[in-house]
């Protein structure tokens, strides 16, 4: 049930870029397969609607490739995840922050996870303590984007790079 709605004037616009002025649909298409072109309409909602004569194929591929450069552009957000213990040594919390800051500088977000293990969960404490210093000790290279909060067994902040 393929419907199509007349329309009695156009605006049409040449392949160079020129515009031609308002004529009927079927004077347009004499004029684009005069010169071996397609009428596209580019503008529907506009009063009279624009169409334009243009090589349809090329049209697509120009608009795929730039659909494909936008996304090349794009940056996708990472979500790295770093887990500690609330009673970590010295040299390990200092590995881990370097790997956080290595993170931090590619771009990437940073979800930091301490993991209670028996009666450890009686003292969150110690958890908050960890994630506080690390964030103050990143804070160069990254922000809080989730205060540290319990999450069952865990206790989790999520750390985001700061803009350069």
């Amino acid at each position: 049930m393929n419907r199509q709605i007349r329309v009695r004037e156009i605006r049409v616009i040449d392949d160079d870029g020129a515009q031609l002025g308002i004529m009927t649909p079927d004077e347009a298409l004499v004029m684009a397969e005069a010169k071996g072109l397609d009428l596209v309409e580019i503008a529907p909602t506009a009063q009279p609607p624009v169409c334009r004569i243009i090589d349809y194929g090329k049209f697509l591929y120009d608009e795929k490739k730039k659909a494909q450069e936008a996304r090349k552009k794009q940056k996708q957000v990472v979500v790295k995840e770093i887990k500690l213990r609330p009673k970590i040594e010295e040299h390990d919390f200092q590995v881990k922050k370097r790997r956080i800051e290595e993170f931090l500088e590619d771009g990437d977000k940073v979800k930091i996870t301490v993991r209670f293990r028996g009666r450890e969960i009686v003292h969150p404490e110690l958890a908050q303590r960890l994630l506080t210093r690390i964030a103050t000790e990143v804070v160069q290279k990254g922000k809080i984007e989730r205060a540290p909060g319990m999450e069952g067994r865990m206790m989790t902040m999520l750390l985001t790079p700061t803009k350069k």
